[in-house]
Protein backbone atom coordinates (compact mmCIF):
# COMPACT_ATOMS: atom_id res chain seq x y z
CA UNK A 1 0.00 0.00 0.00
CA UNK A 2 1.54 3.35 -0.99
CA UNK A 3 2.24 5.91 1.71
CA UNK A 4 -0.08 8.88 1.39
CA UNK A 5 0.48 12.29 2.94
CA UNK A 6 -2.11 11.46 5.61
CA UNK A 7 -0.46 8.14 6.57
CA UNK A 8 2.96 9.79 6.51
CA UNK A 9 1.69 12.38 9.00
CA UNK A 10 0.23 9.63 11.16
CA UNK A 11 3.62 7.89 11.28
CA UNK A 12 5.23 11.12 12.56
CA UNK A 13 2.51 11.74 15.14
CA UNK A 14 3.96 11.43 18.62
CA UNK A 15 2.60 9.59 21.63
CA UNK A 16 1.38 12.90 23.14
CA UNK A 17 -1.24 13.10 20.38
CA UNK A 18 -2.34 9.51 20.80
CA UNK A 19 -0.78 8.83 17.41
CA UNK A 20 -3.18 11.22 15.69
CA UNK A 21 -1.66 13.41 12.98
CA UNK A 22 -3.64 16.56 13.87
CA UNK A 23 -4.13 18.41 17.16
CA UNK A 24 -6.89 20.96 17.72
CA UNK A 25 -6.22 23.33 20.63
CA UNK A 26 -9.26 25.30 21.76
CA UNK A 27 -10.52 27.35 24.71
CA UNK A 28 -11.94 24.78 27.12
CA UNK A 29 -13.52 27.58 29.20
CA UNK A 30 -15.74 28.61 26.31
CA UNK A 31 -18.95 26.59 26.07
CA UNK A 32 -19.45 27.56 22.42
CA UNK A 33 -15.92 26.40 21.57
CA UNK A 34 -16.43 23.16 23.50
CA UNK A 35 -19.69 22.45 21.67
CA UNK A 36 -18.02 23.10 18.31
CA UNK A 37 -15.16 20.78 19.23
CA UNK A 38 -17.62 18.02 20.14
CA UNK A 39 -19.19 18.49 16.72
CA UNK A 40 -15.76 18.26 15.05
CA UNK A 41 -15.04 15.07 17.02
CA UNK A 42 -18.28 13.51 15.77
CA UNK A 43 -17.40 14.61 12.22
CA UNK A 44 -13.88 13.14 12.56
CA UNK A 45 -14.93 9.58 11.72
CA UNK A 46 -11.33 8.58 10.89
CA UNK A 47 -10.20 9.73 14.37
CA UNK A 48 -7.25 11.75 13.08
CA UNK A 49 -7.77 14.83 15.30
CA UNK A 50 -6.86 15.05 18.96
CA UNK A 51 -8.74 17.91 20.63
CA UNK A 52 -7.14 19.44 23.71
CA UNK A 53 -8.16 22.47 25.76
CA UNK A 54 -5.61 25.28 25.82
CA UNK A 55 -5.86 25.22 29.62
CA UNK A 56 -4.28 21.73 29.69
CA UNK A 57 -0.84 21.84 31.35
CA UNK A 58 0.83 19.94 28.48
CA UNK A 59 -0.10 22.42 25.74
CA UNK A 60 2.75 24.89 26.25
CA UNK A 61 5.24 22.03 26.56
CA UNK A 62 4.06 20.31 23.38
CA UNK A 63 3.82 23.54 21.36
CA UNK A 64 6.48 25.90 22.74
CA UNK A 65 6.44 28.09 19.59
CA UNK A 66 2.91 29.26 20.47
CA UNK A 67 2.63 31.79 23.29
CA UNK A 68 0.14 31.47 26.14
CA UNK A 69 -1.43 34.75 24.98
CA UNK A 70 -1.92 33.36 21.47
CA UNK A 71 -3.75 30.35 22.89
CA UNK A 72 -6.02 32.76 24.77
CA UNK A 73 -6.87 34.60 21.55
CA UNK A 74 -7.40 31.84 19.02
CA UNK A 75 -7.88 28.15 18.30
CA UNK A 76 -5.03 26.27 16.65
CA UNK A 77 -4.69 23.25 14.39
CA UNK A 78 -1.22 21.71 14.53
CA UNK A 79 0.02 18.98 12.20
CA UNK A 80 2.34 16.22 13.44
CA UNK A 81 5.22 17.89 11.58
CA UNK A 82 4.64 21.21 13.41
CA UNK A 83 2.77 23.14 10.71
CA UNK A 84 0.39 25.46 12.55
CA UNK A 85 -2.82 27.27 11.63
CA UNK A 86 -4.80 29.65 13.85
CA UNK A 87 -8.17 31.37 13.81
CA UNK A 88 -10.12 31.22 10.56
CA UNK A 89 -7.18 29.50 8.85
CA UNK A 90 -7.45 26.73 11.48
CA UNK A 91 -11.18 26.40 10.72
CA UNK A 92 -10.38 26.09 7.03
CA UNK A 93 -7.73 23.46 7.76
CA UNK A 94 -10.24 21.50 9.87
CA UNK A 95 -12.59 21.47 6.87
CA UNK A 96 -9.77 20.02 4.77
CA UNK A 97 -9.20 17.25 7.32
CA UNK A 98 -12.69 16.01 8.16
CA UNK A 99 -14.64 13.88 5.70
CA UNK A 100 -16.77 15.96 3.35
CA UNK A 101 -15.46 19.18 4.88
CA UNK A 102 -14.89 20.44 1.36
CA UNK A 103 -18.66 20.90 1.13
CA UNK A 104 -18.26 23.92 3.42
CA UNK A 105 -14.65 24.65 2.57
CA UNK A 106 -15.49 25.75 -0.96
CA UNK A 107 -16.66 29.02 0.57
CA UNK A 108 -13.03 30.08 1.06
CA UNK A 109 -12.68 30.10 -2.72
CA UNK A 110 -15.31 32.80 -3.08
CA UNK A 111 -14.00 36.35 -3.55
CA UNK A 112 -13.34 38.11 -0.23
CA UNK A 113 -14.72 35.21 1.86
CA UNK A 114 -11.31 34.44 3.40
CA UNK A 115 -10.88 38.03 4.60
CA UNK A 116 -14.46 38.13 5.93
CA UNK A 117 -14.01 34.78 7.67
CA UNK A 118 -10.84 36.04 9.34
CA UNK A 119 -12.53 39.24 10.55
CA UNK A 120 -15.59 37.28 11.68
CA UNK A 121 -13.43 34.79 13.60
CA UNK A 122 -11.55 37.60 15.39
CA UNK A 123 -14.85 39.25 16.33
CA UNK A 124 -16.21 35.93 17.63
CA UNK A 125 -12.99 35.17 19.55
CA UNK A 126 -13.07 38.54 21.33
CA UNK A 127 -16.76 38.15 22.25
CA UNK A 128 -17.04 34.37 22.70
CA UNK A 129 -17.99 34.50 26.38
CA UNK A 130 -21.04 36.57 25.49
CA UNK A 131 -22.31 33.73 23.28
CA UNK A 132 -22.05 31.04 25.94
CA UNK A 133 -21.22 30.65 29.57
CA UNK A 134 -17.62 30.83 30.66
CA UNK A 135 -15.96 30.52 34.04
CA UNK A 136 -18.64 32.66 35.65
CA UNK A 137 -21.12 29.79 35.12
CA UNK A 138 -18.80 27.10 36.45
CA UNK A 139 -20.11 27.57 39.99
CA UNK A 140 -23.64 26.24 40.13
CA UNK A 141 -25.97 27.91 42.59
CA UNK A 142 -26.82 25.87 45.63
CA UNK A 143 -30.23 24.28 45.26
CA UNK A 144 -32.75 25.01 48.01
CA UNK A 145 -33.55 22.09 50.31
CA UNK A 146 -36.44 19.92 49.16
CA UNK A 147 -39.85 20.84 50.51
CA UNK A 148 -41.15 18.53 53.20
CA UNK A 149 -44.83 18.02 53.81
CA UNK A 150 -46.05 19.91 56.82
CA UNK A 151 -47.71 18.04 59.62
Amino acid sequence: MPTTKRTADAKRAGPESGGRPWTLVYDGSCNVCSRLVRRVQRWDTRHVIQAIASQNDTVSTRFPWISREAFDESMFVIAADGRTWSGAAAARQLLRIVPFGWLLGWLWGLPTFGALADRGYRLFARSRYRFGCGEHCAIAPVAPPPLTPSE
